[in-house]
């Protein structure tokens, strides 16, 4: 039987504490608040009220509600008045020695049978229980800020925690309305651990040089739909607090990607600390405000200042999704486009393709049909390579093989004219491999397009070591005159978007691998606790565990980073022929 809470103590009365305060008194439950001075008390009481008054103007709330749940807060200034609660969540600031010692105080003024939680977002459980003389009732359970708003709860059971405690403290968090996810005592539990990572590697990309803090943003945002950048997102969190977070993570798990970016601690030393000081990665109009203001880091344009080459006709060579996707893209712009395939009927299927969805776009009300007529005009299927002798641009698009690339810009740059741009598609190749199979290294770069190519608005513009400055200009203006976001980036493996995805969603199958949390609740942490529009594991089964696998693989032989190494089960699914959704199984089952 579960037991039952109808009164809860909240130790500290700070954001946190206060927002989980107004969670518990909007579920009707009565709370006694406790900090450590009638100073306290008076900014948690002004926390709760401001709160309440933003949900009343929302339509949250109505007057009497707002009254109803503002006097079931009673605060006080003494840990003995927790006497009759039935429940303790403590959330004072983030010091080991300080929870410890509110711990081993609450052992001695509560019942043996009053279940303790600490909202800690890295400190170890494990470490606060042993304090106390109850280690297992002692669990985790951390909410996300702000607490009134957010959904997930992180509920973290240690070692010698009773399962009973765990079932009751999850029952309860799904009673105050909340998503609970349970998971082991660990480092940043799911969320951040996983958060983390991924953020100090884009500080790390950014610390290189390798892309502008706007194209690493830009490149999330348009290339797998998160609500925010990296670097945008570090300045809303503030960097002082990302940095202790990674550093109590690399202390537990002695993985280099958790060691804090160098660039991390400068900026801290130099008090820029987010948007809380006005300044981190960004420069903000004022303290406290979202608002971005232009500083001596904006680009005025990512492309050296010199004249683009013209392009009126584009040549696209492979037959698959994405070479059919990028022909839409140019012919429904306006281009004449030449489609080159190794059959006429490979080629004529294609353009099939592209009629197929170029009419779904007229049903959708996208498109008129006259459009759509003109569109398809312009796309000439060809088999031979000298068909392409006069296009301005060319961009391939066939099978992620060097040998079957470097094959098809050798043909190339015996047949096209000069001064033409040479473009390939890869996402995990070298650019300058396909280069060096053509006498004009100058002219080729890369142009990855995401799939599927007519909806997806990111462009990954790859420049070589050989790439000339007018040819990046010429792909930044073809970008814009296909209505695409480009990005720009130098040619290493994964360039922006997989080279920041793929070694987050393998820390994720690492995590499984541990049993440390369940695919389920790691998915719905991402997605109810990050905002992401997909969890890990369902990503993974969506693109395919091979190809995971395949681009993991080309990021670990680069970078020859340890913690970039393939999780072993992910190896073991693909070897067992589990390849998700393609084949109907991965990680989860359909």
């Amino acid at each position: 039987m579960a037991r039952d809470i109808s009164k809860v103590g909240v130790v500290g009365l700070g954001t946190m504490g206060a927002g989980i305060a107004e969670v518990l008194a909007r579920s009707g439950i009565d709370v006694v608040a406790v900090e450590l001075d009638e100073a306290g008390v008076a900014r948690g009481q002004g926390h709760l009220r401001h709160s309440t008054e933003r949900a009343l103007a929302g339509g949250k709330l109505d007057e009497a509600g707002r009254e109803a749940l503002l006097a079931r807060v009673s605060c006080s200034t003494s840990l003995s008045d927790l006497s009759e609660v039935d429940l303790v969540i403590e959330a004072i600031p983030e010091s080991l020695a300080a929870k410890a010692e509110v711990f081993s105080q609450l052992d001695k003024v509560t019942r043996p049978d009053v279940v303790f939680v600490s909202n800690t977002s890295s400190l170890s459980i494990t470490e606060i229980s042993v304090h106390t003389a109850r280690p297992g009732k002692v669990v985790g359970m951390h909410f996300f800020n702000p607490a009134p708003v957010l959904k997930l709860v992180e509920v973290v059971r240690t070692v010698v925690t009773e399962p009973e405690v765990v079932t009751d403290v999850v029952a309860f968090a799904e009673r105050l309305g909340k998503v609970p996810v349970v998971m082991g005592d660990r480092a940043g539990f799911i969320a951040n651990a996983l958060l983390f990572g991924y953020l100090n590697h884009a500080v790390r990309m950014y610390e290189q040089r390798y892309a502008t803090r706007e194209d690493l943003d830009a490149a999330m945002r348009f290339g797998c739909g998160y609500p925010m950048g990296p670097l945008a997102l570090l300045d809303l969190i503030g960097l002082d607090t990302a940095y202790e977070i990674l550093d109590t993570m690399y202390h537990q798990s002695r993985n280099r990607l958790h060691a804090p970016a160098p660039l991390l601690k400068q900026m801290i030393t130099a008090g820029l600390l987010g948007r809380k000081t006005g300044r981190g990665f960004y420069a903000y109009d004022a303290p406290d405000s979202p608002t971005v203001v232009a500083d001596g880091f904006t680009p005025a344009s990512t492309v050296e200042s010199v004249a683009p080459r013209e392009v009126r006709k584009v040549g696209v060579i492979g037959t698959g999704t994405m070479a059919t996707g990028i022909a839409e893209v140019f012919a429904k712009r306006g281009f004449d486009v030449v489609l080159r395939a190794r059959s006429l009927e490979k080629a004529e299927a294609s353009v099939a393709k592209v009629k197929k969805s170029l009419d779904k776009s007229v049903v959708k009300g996208r498109l008129s049909e006259e459009d759509a007529a003109a569109a398809l005009g312009r796309i000439a299927p060809v088999t031979d390579f000298e068909a392409l002798a006069d296009v301005d641009l060319v961009v391939e698009a066939v099978a992620e093989e060097l040998a079957v690339k470097q094959a098809v810009f050798a043909a190339l740059d015996d047949v096209v004219r000069p001064g033409a741009v040479l473009a390939t598609t890869t996402s995990s190749l070298p650019v300058i491999e396909c280069a060096a199979a053509t006498s004009r290294p100058g002219d080729v770069l890369g142009l990855h397009f995401f799939n599927p190519a007519p909806v997806m608005k990111l462009v990954e513009v790859v420049s070589t070591i050989a790439t000339a400055p007018d040819v990046v200009a010429t792909a930044a203006a073809v970008c814009a005159a296909v209505g695409k976001h480009p990005v720009h980036c130098g040619d290493r493996a994964g360039f922006i978007v997989n080279a920041l995805l793929f070694p987050y969603l393998n820390d994720a199958v690492k995590m499984l691998e541990a049993h440390y949390a369940s695919a389920d609740d790691i998915d719905t942490a991402m997605k109810v606790g990050c905002g992401l529009p997909m969890g890990p594991f369902e990503l993974l089964d969506v693109v395919g565990l091979d190809v995971s696998l395949a681009i993991e693989r080309t990021l670990f032989n680069e970078f020859r980073e340890e913690g970039f190494s393939p999780a072993p089960l992910l190896e073991h699914l693909v070897t067992a022929g589990r390849l998700g959704r393609k084949t109907g199984k991965g990680f989860k089952d359909y």
